[in-house]
């Protein structure tokens, strides 16, 4: 939002996510948002996020379209807008979606016209956003294993990133299992989300369509 523009209310954006690991990561995104805007908007105008969870994977087809349209019509909280954040590595066989472009397609075929609707995924799932943070990783774990490329979000179907946490986890020197509700905020905690923006388009995409709702400065 440009400096000295003036809200009447703050934006309420509706955010589909797939499970309890997306929503562990919603801490750091609003303080990350938090800091961002604090010098352009008042805290009473900070963009409003509700979070939507869903166990295994969001709706598809007609579901989703009408669970979009309950939320922007919801008596008591409409959303301004609403943003469906799906893994592309569903673990089905075949793959449900072949690409990133694939699954923000198809979401938005589901959806149909609403301009209010925004679809955007994890490449290849939510795993790949914390990545970036290898050295953490390692510390967790207890491990030296190499990081697995400098770009997470080349990661495929066969070997996904949360695969690849589990299997650093398991084979390093505490030799525990990488529990997603537990060790993403781990990972995440006192770290810098712009590490993870700049190293994943996806990241950034998703990001700065809330900073576009919120009229914001987009990240380059």
């Amino acid at each position: 939002m440009a400096h000295g523009q003036n809200w009447r209310d703050a934006v309420r954006i509706a955010i589909i996510v797939e499970g309890k690991t997306e929503a562990a990561f919603h801490p750091y995104l609003r303080e990350f948002l938090r800091a961002r805007l604090e010098n352009n908007i008042p805290a009473r105008e900070m963009p409003k996020l509700d979070h939507l969870k869903y166990d295994g994977r969001i709706p598809k087809e007609d579901k989703l379209k009408r669970l979009v349209a309950n939320l922007l019509a919801d008596r008591k909280k409409p959303a301004d807008a609403v943003i469906a954040l799906t893994d592309v590595y569903t673990g089905s066989s075949p793959p449900e979606f072949v690409s990133a472009a694939d699954a923000k397609q198809k979401m938005s075929e589901w959806v149909g016209t609403e301009t209010r609707f925004y679809p955007h995924v994890a490449c290849h799932d939510f795993e790949a956003w914390l990545l970036p943070y290898w050295e953490k990783i390692q510390k967790l774990a207890d491990s030296n294993r190499k990081s697995p490329g400098k770009n997470p979000e080349t990661v495929n179907h066969g070997n996904p990133p949360a695969h690849r946490l589990q299997d650093v986890f398991i084979k390093g020197g505490k030799k525990k299992s990488y529990v997603k509700t537990v060790y993403a905020g781990r990972i995440l905690k006192g770290e810098d989300l712009n590490v993870a923006i700049k190293a994943c388009a996806e990241l950034k995409a998703f990001v700065n369509t809330i900073l576009k709702l919120c009229r914001a400065k987009l990240i380059d």
